[in-house]
């Protein structure tokens, strides 16, 4: 309480015994609560104690700012129950089974519209006609194929036929087509005119913006005690040191918060990266090992040394030039949301702390992590809150 009312965060260990003791109270008056009043607690607590409580990175306050109170509320609350449980559950209904097949528009509603503003347009713009969409679509061809093009022009032409690009995605036009009827959605000039439309947040200066005040508090944070306490952090670490020699700049930055997250995550940085020769064309790479989803080809032995990128989905190659590893950060998780691609299981904890402290995606319900049904879906993934947290306190200490 005497950090609570002098506006100071609580060591992890008192946290720890208020969440007890909170806990405690609320099953004297319900022996089972549910997750709808641990939500209302923690609203209620960090409302009145903000600077002790609230999920907060360099000022910016990460979804709600109580989730990772209600995790901690209501592990505690399972914890104190599981004696209770009974160890023999009813059988699922045939209705309720496994085999079951979501349909696809409930699928869609719950994952491929997550976090987005603007995902399906029901009427063109009044200053468009289906011959005018199709005239700037051909426009847009013609540019590409003669590989010198304005930014802006493109921009503006991208921005003007977004309703006939949501309308082949939705419709599930096959990436191919896709390719050869809209080839600027997957450079980073459309793919970034899309997004915006789509989520309302510009892709490529809110990364920067959040990497400017994040950033270095990650990378420190990873350094000075991840490092102290996981042995794989620390390996990690000093192969990052030793493959970045003396390189500096925000590039080279990020390119460490990249594969340390990945590393404190322990997640599959093949999902991610798909490493080859430094002279390598796009009909070189081996596209057998490439994953279905968006993935990051390195031209060079590592990120740090490679001469271009490229990206692959569905593991085909859509695009084989890509000069700086933010682009193809940028390009690779615009695609998530553009294209309707689910987070993959092996990368759903990294890609999640991205999308909340980096892209500043912060949905209250949902997830845009591949479904399983026999698996519950948390709004939010503990892991990625714990590190939320640990973060915050890390950042008030480093202060005080």
């Amino acid at each position: 309480m005497q950090c609570l009312e002098r506006g100071k965060r609580p060591i992890p260990s008192l946290r720890r015994e208020m969440i007890r003791i909170v806990a405690a109270e609320m099953m004297k008056a319900c022996p089972s609560p549910t997750k709808h009043a641990s939500t209302e607690i923690a609203k209620k607590l960090v409302g009145k104690y903000p600077q002790s409580l609230k999920d907060v990175i360099e000022g910016d306050v990460v979804g709600t700012g109580y989730h990772s109170l209600v995790k901690q509320l209501q592990a505690r609350i399972d914890n104190k129950k599981r004696h209770a449980t009974p160890r023999i559950h009813k059988r699922k209904s045939l209705s309720n089974s496994d085999t079951d097949e979501v349909p696809a528009v409930m699928k869609a509603s719950v994952q491929d519209t997550y976090g987005c503003v603007k995902w399906d347009m029901k009427f063109m713009p009044v200053t468009e006609t289906l011959e005018s969409q199709n005239e700037k679509k051909a426009k847009m061809r013609f540019l590409w194929e003669q590989a010198t093009f304005n930014p802006d022009e493109v921009k503006e032409l991208m921005e003007s036929t977004y309703y006939s690009q949501r309308k082949a995605i939705n419709n599930g036009t096959a990436l191919q087509t896709l390719r050869e009827e809209w080839p600027f959605l997957f450079h980073e000039i459309g793919i970034s005119a899309h997004y915006q439309e789509l989520t309302g947040l510009p892709l490529t200066q809110t990364f920067l913006k959040s990497v400017g005040k994040k950033g270095k508090q990650l990378l420190n944070f990873m350094a000075t005690v991840c490092a102290n306490k996981t042995r794989r952090i620390f390996e990690t670490l000093t192969k990052l040191r030793f493959q970045r020699g003396q390189l500096e700049g925000c590039s080279d930055d990020v390119k460490d918060m990249l594969l340390l997250l990945l590393s404190y995550f322990n997640e599959d940085e093949a999902t991610m990266f798909h490493y080859t020769e430094e002279t390598n064309q796009a009909a070189d790479v081996q596209v057998d090992c490439l994953p279905v989803t968006p993935c990051i080809i390195v031209c060079g032995a590592s990120c740090y040394s490679a001469n271009r990128f490229m990206l692959s989905i569905d593991g085909k190659i859509v695009n084989d030039n890509i000069a700086q590893f933010i682009a193809a950060i940028n390009v690779m998780f615009g695609s998530y949301y553009c294209l309707n691609i689910h987070y993959p299981v092996q990368l759903r904890s990294t890609l999640e702390f991205l999308q909340r402290c980096f892209f500043n995606i912060n949905p209250e319900r949902g997830t845009k992590v591949e479904m399983k049904k026999t698996k519950k879906q948390l709004t939010v993934n503990p892991r990625v809150l714990t590190l939320i947290s640990d973060l915050a306190d890390h950042e008030w200490r480093e202060t005080n």
